[in-house]
């Protein structure tokens, strides 16, 4: 293991990341809102440790190996959450203990939406757009970005990139180059965020919201602005519709972006298989989520509620998290199938949470050729993806995500209750955390601020290992990582 290298490294890291805390600082300008000391202050705090990481081990530029990439995307997220929740805790409005500013920082690092805030209407701007900001650079990971500039800081990308990136095929590039793929990623993730504020603002929204609704909408976040989330615009049934398509879009795999954008061309959409099936469990959960809502008589008129259970499938499907309503309070069949249908989540090489469709596909695919092979003993049966037979060992690792999903969610689960948490509200609230979900059910159906704190540090860590599909923070954790 190479220390010094994983120390550099980490330090400049948190020196590009000290400067996010300059646009919250102006926007506390422009608004007057009275917290420019507590950016400033978090500004300071980080560019010094950073620097003081960085200068004694300066001149170690050495090219980074695969273990030294987990060390890192492992450390500096854990970092980064320690030192984004310094604004939190240096603001006058709201005061926070420590842990509840920790929470909400890796909650939006995350892109989990999880809150402990209340009374977000009133918050000074500056901490609403930080908030925002903070899915927005962890949406598409900023490991990834500092990939995209390491050549010019002398250091090699793949191996944080392979340890960052979500999906059970990591090396999977859009361009030979490794940074010239974060840099596409990066150019992808921007159009669509310019395009999403765009949208939201000829919706009806005003240009401050606007930024920061686009910011955890590409993101997959699902923080928001207002205490009622989207639904502070139920008035403009538009602004539903933006969210819809943009969060279809943030949750598909980037890679399909890049090859229909290169080629001019959608067809690559409609060939790739992860796609149809996101789609088709969609579709399927949507019209399913909508018809029961009209025939349960929560909604008059069909239409509204075709409007709300799209809504409100596409946004717990896609792992964001945004509401227009309390769909807590629908007849329960629908929340508990919509948090089952996170469990699928989003595409892989995508902004979202969940197991990825993907690898739901090839669970699916592989049990059918199970059964095959029970009818068929003596029978070949391989397992598919887009017409080509996949490697045993991809196969394998999806099988052991699985398992080790399942192990992991079991001993949170376990956890939860044993501080107290009613069945309800520790599941929902191990999937709103694994599944970098955000909204539960129960006791954190409104928000987190009332568990105790021993359950937030649980669901830190679980929020933690969404983000980095537990293997990466597991690996780590067994022997044979250490030896040499």
């Amino acid at each position: 293991m190479q220390f010094a290298v994983i120390q550099r490294i980490l330090g400049l890291l948190l020196i590009l990341f000290s400067f996010t805390q300059v646009p919250p600082m102006l926007v506390s300008l422009l608004y007057m809102d009275g917290e420019l000391v507590a950016f400033f202050y978090a500004f300071a705090a980080t560019l010094i440790i950073a620097i003081m990481l960085w200068l004694p081990v300066k001149n170690q530029k050495k090219e980074l190996r695969l273990r030294d990439g987990f060390i890192i995307a492992a450390l500096f997220w854990t970092a980064l959450g320690l030192f984004g929740a310094l604004p939190f805790l240096f603001a006058t409005d709201p005061k926070v203990t420590y842990t509840n500013a920790l929470f909400e920082s890796i909650s939006g690092l995350t892109t989990t939406g999880s809150t402990i805030l209340s009374g977000l209407d009133s918050l000074p701007k500056s901490i609403l757009y930080y908030r925002q900001q903070l899915q927005w650079l962890g949406g598409m990971g900023i490991i990834v970005l500092a990939v995209a500039i390491m050549p010019m800081l002398g250091i090699g990308g793949m191996q944080l990139y392979r340890a960052e990136t979500p999906g059970p095929m990591k090396d999977n590039r859009l361009t030979p180059r490794i940074n010239s793929t974060a840099s596409a990623l990066w150019y992808i993730y921007l159009t669509l965020t310019i395009a999403c504020a765009t949208a939201y603002w000829l919706a009806g929204m005003d240009m401050f919201d606007a930024i920061a609704h686009s910011f955890s909408t590409v993101s997959i976040g699902g923080f928001s602005t207002h205490d009622a989330s989207l639904g502070y615009f139920e008035h403009r049934p538009s602004v539903e519709i933006v969210a819809i398509v943009f969060m279809l879009l943030s949750a598909t795999n980037f890679a399909l972006h890049f090859a229909a954008w290169r080629s001019r061309n959608i067809a690559h959409y409609f060939a790739d298989g992860e796609f149809k099936t996101y789609l088709t469990i969609l579709a399927v959960v949507g019209v399913v989520a909508s018809l029961y809502l009209y025939y349960m008589d929560v909604y008059v008129y069909l239409n509204r509620a075709f409007l709300h259970g799209i809504f409100e499938t596409v946004s717990i499907a896609t792992t964001t998290g945004f509401t227009t309503k309390h769909y807590q309070d629908w007849p329960s069949f629908v929340p508990v199938l919509l948090i089952i249908t996170s469990f699928v989540g989003a595409c892989a090489g995508s902004t979202g949470g969940g197991m990825k469709t993907i690898r739901f596909l090839l669970i699916i695919k592989q049990g059918a050729s199970e059964v095959i092979r029970m009818v068929h003993p003596n029978a070949v049966v391989t397992v598919k993806l887009g017409g080509k037979p996949l490697p045993d060992h991809v196969i394998s690792a999806v099988w052991g995500f699985f398992s080790a999903y399942v192990a992991t969610f079991s001993i949170i689960l376990l956890l939860l209750m044993l501080t107290g948490l009613d069945q309800v509200t520790a599941f929902s609230a191990t999937a709103a955390a694994i599944n970098n979900l955000g909204p539960g059910l129960g006791a954190v159906s409104a928000n987190y601020a009332g568990i105790t704190d021993t359950a937030k540090w649980i669901l830190i860590f679980a929020m933690l290992f969404g983000r980095l599909e537990l293997f990466s923070l597991l690996v780590i954790l067994t022997p044979s990582f250490w030896r040499r």
